[in-house]
């Protein structure tokens, strides 16, 4: 099966793929030298098939080894579009980027795309496993979760979909938090789960751009585990960009950046990023810090 899909000038599956660390969580996977991403799918009707996605002239190539049949291939086709953000359009944010230096770089190399996820379901718990911890506890965790709870890829039993709201909310508790070793975000995973298997929240709904950034963020708020933090990644993810994503790094890299290395605060970073608007995130997200990262 192959699916071909144009793409909105201009694009880059690399800066995709690299536009932050989704593509290193489960069931993510990509190859530098091929320049290509790989994501195992759960279907709406329980079929789990292995996609790899590469880069074409006019924008992507979907390829499987599984034979689909045409609402398959329709439900793959609006979720890849999704997940690349094919259909977006950056044109304002490159206008304002080429008068400042530090964003000179992002129409060249295509930036913008943020990887995400099929579902805002996913995205939310990822996001949520990016809490208080390292990231390679992130990277664990997700493989843990996805690896007990997904459905097993069935030519290849090493690989995963991730698991559906259903499959989680018919678990506990301890058992996320102590055989998952999700720690603390247990009972919030948990509770996102029967909450929409419920019908109390319409989390995909959120996914519609059309919405007011400020009633999707107070949505967002409203869910046990979503701080500022996180609701303002998860809010650049679904396409607004009005949030800046203020953790520790963010106070560091300003400082340096602006304020010659003294102690700032949060109305401090919003100040800086202040002038551009709707797509203050953005700008954030892929400023030309002068100070190493590392550091």
């Amino acid at each position: 099966m192959q699916i071909k899909l144009r793409a909105k000038k201009p694009f880059s599956l690399s800066s995709v793929i690299h536009s932050h660390g989704w593509a290193r969580l489960s069931p993510f996977d990509y190859d530098d030298e091929k320049n290509s991403l790989e994501y195992t799918i759960h279907l709406k009707n329980g079929r789990t098939v292995h996609l790899q996605i590469e880069e074409t002239a006019d924008g992507v190539v979907i390829k499987s080894k599984s034979n689909l049949g045409t609402p398959e291939e329709e439900e793959i086709t609006d979720s890849v579009t999704w997940m690349l953000a094919l259909n977006e359009e950056f044109s304002e944010f490159y206008e304002l980027a080429r008068r400042e230096p530090k964003l000179q770089h992002v129409e060249d190399k295509a930036q913008g795309r943020l990887l995400r996820s099929p579902t805002l379901f996913e995205d939310t718990v990822k996001t949520i496993l990016t809490t208080n911890t390292a990231w390679g506890g992130t990277i664990r965790m997700t493989e843990a979760f996805v690896n007990q709870f997904g459905d097993t890829l069935p030519e290849d039993t090493s690989r995963h979909a991730f698991p559906t709201p259903n499959e989680i909310a018919k678990t506990d508790e301890e058992t996320l938090r102590n055989d998952t070793r999700l720690g603390y975000r247990a009972p919030y995973i948990l509770q996102l789960a029967r909450d929409i298997v419920s019908g109390e929240l319409d989390l995909e709904s959120m996914k519609d751009i059309d919405l007011p950034t400020e009633d999707v963020r107070k949505k967002l708020l409203a869910i046990k585990g979503i701080g500022n933090y996180a609701a303002a990644n998860l809010l650049m993810l679904v396409g607004h960009y009005n949030y800046l994503t203020i953790d520790s790094w963010a106070f560091k890299m300003v400082s340096h950046e602006f304020f010659g290395g003294k102690p700032i605060s949060r109305d401090e970073v919003e100040q800086v990023f202040e002038k551009w608007g709707k797509w203050k995130g953005l700008a954030y997200w892929l400023w030309d810090w002068s100070y190493p990262a590392e550091q």
